[in-house]
């Protein structure tokens, strides 16, 4: 969702700002400027000087827009769905791109040119002019090639880049549909992990894949002129060439399958960081991070397992290129040999030129390319998967009058669940009224409103509805926008509405105590608010839509009476007084006289009829001032820059601390150092087999006319080139394993770190860092480190020395090719370090402009359902589709200005090439042809790769930006560790508790939130919280759990607790919180992650908060799986599950955050006298609502601005004259102040007979 929409209107700044954008520099430039890449220019000169930021950015080109590419793509995608299901994702993405993909390549006549010329430049020269002339035609030859090849190539990750676009957007508007039963196999995790890791290997590895059908050409090409040369003893040696073939494509199959359980294991891995990060609080809370750091290890474990099998796979297909071409030369020359035939420098290098030519073809580009469309195979298939997951039928809309009519409706959630959660449901509402809908904990009330919605399929009966719906959930749903914009949502902003449902709201006050008012940012899900303020935005946004029907689901619980009733009198009542309001509530009392009730038990409709009628029992109204309405979250005070901290960017290149670390976390120095040598003496051997030919050569013409000399030296030969092919092979497959298997531990070591790191990290950055921004870590910049990063960073390593071997054989041979080699050298670095300056900041902004996808995606599928009542669908796919507009526009001058520099290296290195042919000219003589051929064949080998190379090596500086910011949370500042200190066993017996000038501030640079607070909690007493809002109730149990550092000392059992281990103190102090959070896991998991206690146990506690039976008719008892948030369960029940925790922990500390909330009367009865019973010897630590929740408790602890201003028992607090406490009760009024004051002196009276 927006993080910075401004204005009235609810439009995002993007649109707004994408309109100043200057238009992209390709859009109007002409074919000189397109071939050579010139437009590209005045952005170097920008990143040069300045860098590229966000403002720096390019309006897309048409064609790149995401709602254009979607509309294409989507066209195809529905009938190839209908008629070839398997394949329809193919297909349609090969009907939209598969012209352009098809239609590239220009090299298949280089080998045939190239052969031409090692021909001629491998004979003694005899006419300079003729030789002048191959030299133009060779350097006219390479410019053309390059030229028509680095556009193309362009063109290329400009499709791929539009096929990730388009199935990112397929997949978003498919979320937007998704049946509700989905999820129950489908979580945020996996679309995260689709939308950042599947679907970057278009841009990874699918511009490669065209290999697979030019690779056979050009190896027919080179297999001709290798007849050509040598005849029939050529093509053995061709022979073994095509023999890797099956081999290369046993690997692309292998690697597919391992790639398919590498993403599904990354599935689970990020759908469990993603609960981990949105339950962070809670989790440090319960001590829960070692049993979740011990889960995503273990997944991790898998997944690096996975990845280790497809990356020595990998190494060993790239071995090849070290060692099959050489062996086939050697095969080919040793045939040659064995037939009766001599060998000469013109044949040899001929030979060896056409096999380095094809080398990078057959041994490289085809296993890669095969290996890129089996991970794209793989990952389409999943996108597609995705994609045919059920929808939600098309509402029809009808002109009618607005009605909701059900038929014997029965419907649930599972497909496996055992019994229905609704049952036979029949009821009819025609005309405007207040419909109530009450019930006890599960006996499917939301279940009821989601089937009107239509988010629930039903099993049987018949559904009508007519009218628009506007709809409130239950559970509270904000995006990170300012409050007004949370409000306005999706319409159109009208000030006299806006207004008047803030008042009838009760929000006016709130805007007074807001630093910005309505202008306010409210963070990620609310973070900046009270649970009461978020309720009542909640229900703001939905009653200020134009709507004829008004679904409201349980507003009133999160707020106090007073405003409760408040809300219900002026909006509910009169507000909506001339609409259709259906209310779920457990707050029965407001219900007396207003309309009609549907009570259900156990998803069937008990009953129907009036309050009178139902003869419900009256429970008692008490009221609350609403000054003290909230209990605030623990960011309570807010600073007024409430902006959320911005993702760190980085600035200028990568440094060589960056790489030091990324080593370091592979093995030790020691490690390092083998591992570097063992990559020279792979090279060294490599080019030592190479330049041993050039010695056979020139054996074999010193001896030719000596033939007992010759066929002796032959045989010494064949037995010395066995032996450095066999040992090029072996070293060849022991780099490649060694170096990936350093590197896969790197990886391990790297998420293993940041892991710890971010368990342990302080409060103050959840709150400040929006769970995309993490999860982005987490999913994409590790999955580049993974699997990304180690291919790069060989292949430059692995062309750096073969750069190096080149240059040191040219050298030997003639030491004057030094000075073009070092001036070339030069030219390329500064060239380079221009390129990086742009490079590597555009690769920042590209890093961060994907965040905010994640974090939409994250926020939508949270909101699914009051999205889709409000039908701003396309208003969420519109501004998805500016977050992706924004992404390709960096992405676009990424992929163009790596290009661009490809191409001009390629320019320079012709132009080196051509020098050092000239050069070979010039200086003829003393160099003899085998020497010649061997410089030509590695020069000429070396053009291929040397451009590659180097953008290799920029490119991996422009990945290790994902490694950099990896690295930064190695840095996050963590909570302060403590030394272990003996305490007694059992400790805490008694729950005891003292604070001693307390004070807590939630930033080093705010204010203090608690200032002074001296209190002694004797053991087992009941402590109830009041204060006004932002008095700093919940800050008390921050300070008690210390999420944030504390002044002074809080004695728990008369030992200092700021200095026992943070986990250890946490784990003796249940919460039952406000909003209760479940894990998707087992049941049993979600109660005792540590395996602590027996099924009994855990049973029993089930029993206790009569949750036993709804878990015993779940699939597998207390084996069966929550989903995602605990959807498959109510609120209340999910609150229950909660008190089931904290009974089985039995700690003698309990703290509750308003926890009857969401509960109806019967429940909370239960859930009262359950503390009672299970907690009477605990000490009771409540944060108030309402003032009935506490009134019974042996003490109230009144406070206000941080400060504690009353302390005593409720009925003593009341007899003082001019008290706080005395002052809220009589502000309830007369009856309820009665009722509060005798509910205290029974307490009282009751304490005082116990005493005596």
């Amino acid at each position: 969702m927006n993080h910075e929409q401004g204005g009235n209107d609810g439009q995002t700044p993007d649109k707004k700002s994408s309109t100043q954008r200057k238009p992209n520099p390709r859009k109007n430039c002409n074919l000189l400027s397109s071939l050579f890449f010139l437009y590209m220019f005045p952005v170097f000169y920008c990143g040069w000087k300045k860098g590229i930021d966000e403002e720096s950015l390019y309006e897309p080109l048409d064609e790149d827009r995401a709602e254009n590419v979607a509309e294409k793509l989507e066209a195809a995608w529905i009938p190839a769905n209908k008629t070839n299901s398997k394949w329809a994702l193919h297909l349609a993405l090969l009907k939209v791109f598969g012209f352009d993909f098809i239609a590239i390549d220009f090299s298949i006549v280089s080998p045939l040119l190239i052969g031409k010329l090692v021909l001629y430049f491998s004979r003694d020269f005899k006419d300079v002019n003729e030789a002048y002339m191959y030299c133009g035609i060779l350097a006219l030859f390479l410019i053309t090639h390059k030229v028509m090849l680095h556009p193309a190539m362009f063109w290329f990750h400009h499709v791929a880049m539009k096929m990730r676009v388009g199935c990112s957007s397929l997949m978003y508007r498919k979320t937007l549909r998704l049946d509700g039963r989905t999820f129950e196999k489908f979580t945020v995790g996996q679309l995260v992990n689709l939308l950042s890791n599947d679907v970057s290997k278009f841009d990874q590895n699918f511009v490669f894949a065209h290999s697979c059908w030019v690779t056979p050409i050009q190896t027919v090409v080179g297999a001709y002129l290798i007849y050509n040369n040598i005849g029939v003893s050529g093509l053995i040696g061709f022979a073994f060439l095509l023999l890797s073939f099956p081999l290369l494509v046993w690997v692309g199959k292998r690697t597919s399958v391992l790639r398919l359980t590498t993403a599904m294991t990354t599935d689970k891995r990020v759908r469990i960081m993603n609960e981990l990060i949105s339950g962070m609080q809670v989790i440090k809370m319960y001590t829960w991070e070692k049993p979740f750091i011990d889960l995503i290890t273990s997944i991790r474990q898998k997944e690096i397992q996975t990845i280790r099998k497809q990356k020595f796979l990998l190494g060993a297909s790239y071995s090849c290129e070290v060692f099959v071409s050489r062996a086939a030369i050697f095969l080919s020359l040793i045939s040659y040999v064995f037939m009766g035939h001599s060998i000469t420098a013109e044949k040899v290098f001929a030979v060896t030129t056409i096999y380095n030519v094809m080398r990078s073809m057959a041994t490289a580009e085809l296993p890669f390319s095969i290996t890129a469309i089996a991970e794209v195979h793989i990952s389409i298939k999943r996108i597609q998967e995705f994609l045919t997951y059920s929808e939600l039928p098309v509402q029809k809309t009808s002109s009618s009058d607005p009605k909701i009519k059900l038929t014997g409706v029965s419907a649930k959630w599972s497909e496996e669940s055992g019994k229905n959660h609704l049952s036979n449901i029949s009821l009819e509402i025609s005309k405007p009224q207040l419909f109530s809908v009450i019930g006890a904990v599960g006996s499917g009330k939301t279940s009821l409103l989601n089937v009107i919605l239509q988010e629930l399929p039903i099993l049987s009966g018949k559904l009508e509805v007519s009218g628009t719906v506007s709809y409130c959930s239950q559970d509270c749903w904000l995006f990170s926008g300012s409050v007004r914009q949370n409000i306005i949502f999706s319409t159109k902003y009208e000030e006299t509405r806006y207004r008047e449902v803030c008042r009838v709201c009760a929000l006016e006050s709130d805007f007074n105590l807001l630093p910005f008012g309505d202008k306010t940012l409210v963070g990620e899900k609310g973070k900046s608010l009270s649970g009461g303020q978020k309720a009542r935005i909640n229900l703001a946004r939905c009653v200020y839509k134009k709507a004829d029907i008004y679904l409201l689901d349980d507003p009133l619980s999160a707020v106090d009476p007073n405003v409760g009733k408040q809300i219900f009198n002026e909006c509910i009542k009169r507000f909506l007084r001339d609409k259709i309001c259906v209310l779920v509530t457990h707050q029965i009392q407001y219900l007396k006289g207003d309309g009609r009730i549907l009570l259900l038990r156990e998803g069937l409709s008990q009953s129907i009829g009036t309050y009178e009628e139902l003869d419900l029992d009256e429970p008692e109204e008490i009221e609350v001032h609403n000054e003290i309405l909230e209990s605030i979250k623990l960011n309570e005070f807010i600073d007024d820059d409430q902006v959320l901290q911005e993702e760190n960017r980085g600035k200028g290149g990568i440094e060589c601390s960056t790489y030091i670390s990324y080593f370091k976390s592979g093995g030790n120095y020691l490690t390092a150092t083998v591992l570097i040598l063992v990559f020279i003496c792979t090279q060294a051997i490599a080019n030592f087999n190479d330049f041993y030919i050039s010695l056979w050569v020139t054996k074999e013409e010193m001896n030719f006319l000596n033939r007992s000399s010759l066929i002796e030296m032959r045989q010494t030969i064949i037995y010395e080139y066995s032996g450095i092919t066999f040992f090029t092979i072996v070293m060849a497959l022991t780099r490649t394993i060694f170096f990936y298997q350093f590197f896969v531990q790197a990886a391990k070591n790297l998420h293993r770190t940041i892991l710890l790191r971010l368990t342990n990290s302080v409060m103050n950055f959840f709150h400040r860092n929006p769970s995309g921004r993490i999860l982005n870590i987490f999913s994409k910049d590790l999955g580049i480190t993974d699997e990304y990063i180690p291919s790069l960073l060989f292949d430059v390593i692995q062309i750096t020395l073969t750069l190096s071997g080149s240059l040191i054989m040219s050298a030997i041979v003639n030491p004057w090719l030094l000075i073009p080699s070092v001036v070339l050298l030069l030219i390329l670095f500064t060239m380079r370090v221009v390129y990086l300056r742009t490079s590597i900041s555009v690769k920042r902004v590209e890093s961060t402009t994907r965040s905010p996808i994640f974090s939409h995606i994250t926020a939508s599928m949270n909101g699914l359902s009051t999205i889709r009542a409000y039908g701003a669908e396309d208003t969420l796919i519109k501004e998805f589709d500016n977050f992706q507009d924004k992404h390709s526009s960096a992405w676009f001058i990424f992929i163009a200005s790596q290009r661009a520099y490809g191409l001009w290296v390629d320019l320079i290195c012709i132009i080196f090439i051509t020098i050092i042919v000239l050069i070979l000219i010039v200086m003829d003589e003393g160099v003899n042809g085998s020497e010649m051929g061997l410089i030509l064949s590695q020069f000429l080998y070396l053009i291929s790769i040397l451009q590659w190379g180097m953008r290799q090596w920029s490119e991996l500086d422009n990945q290790m930006i994902s490694v950099e910011r990896i690295l930064e949370y190695r840095k996050l500042e963590i909570e302060k560790l403590r030394p272990d200190i003996e305490v007694p066993l059992g400790w805490p017996k008694t729950g005891r508790l003292r604070f001693k000038n307390v004070q807590l501030s939630y930033g080093s640079d705010s204010k203090p939130v608690l200032r002074d607070i001296n209190l002694l909690i004797r053991a087992g007493e009941k402590i109830g919280i009041v204060g006004r809002t932002g008095a700093g109730k919940s800050s008390i149990i921050v300070a008690l759990f210390q999420l944030f550092p504390i002044e002074g000392e809080i004695e728990l059992d008369s030992i200092e607790s700021t200095v026992v281990p943070l986990q250890l103190l946490r784990n003796k102090i249940s919460i039952i919180p406000q909003e209760p959070i479940l894990f998707s896991s087992s049941m049993r998991q979600n109660l005792d992650p540590f395996d602590e206690y027996s099924d009994d146990v855990l049973w029993h506690a089930l029993e206790q908060v009569e949750l036993k039976k709804v878990v015993q008719v779940m699939p597998s008892g207390l084996s069966s799986m929550i989903y995602e948030g605990g959807s498959n369960f109510s609120v209340g029940q999910r609150q229950l599950v909660c008190l089931a925790r904290a009974i089985i922990r039995n700690n003698k500390i309990l703290v509750l955050d308003e926890a009857t909330a969401n509960v109806d009367p019967q429940t909370d009865a239960l859930i009262q006298e359950t503390l009672r019973s299970k907690f009477s010897e605990c000490t009771v630590l409540t944060i108030a609502h309402r003032l009935n929740t506490v009134m019974d408790s042996d003490k109230i602890l009144v406070m206000d601005a941080g400060r504690i201003v009353e302390f005593d028992a409720p009925y003593a607090l009341l007899e003082r004259p001019f008290g706080t406490f005395k002052t809220m009760v009589e502000a309830t009024g007369n009856s309820s102040a009665k009722t509060l004051n005798s509910i205290a002196k029974q307490k009282y009276e009751a304490t005082n007979r116990k005493e005596h």
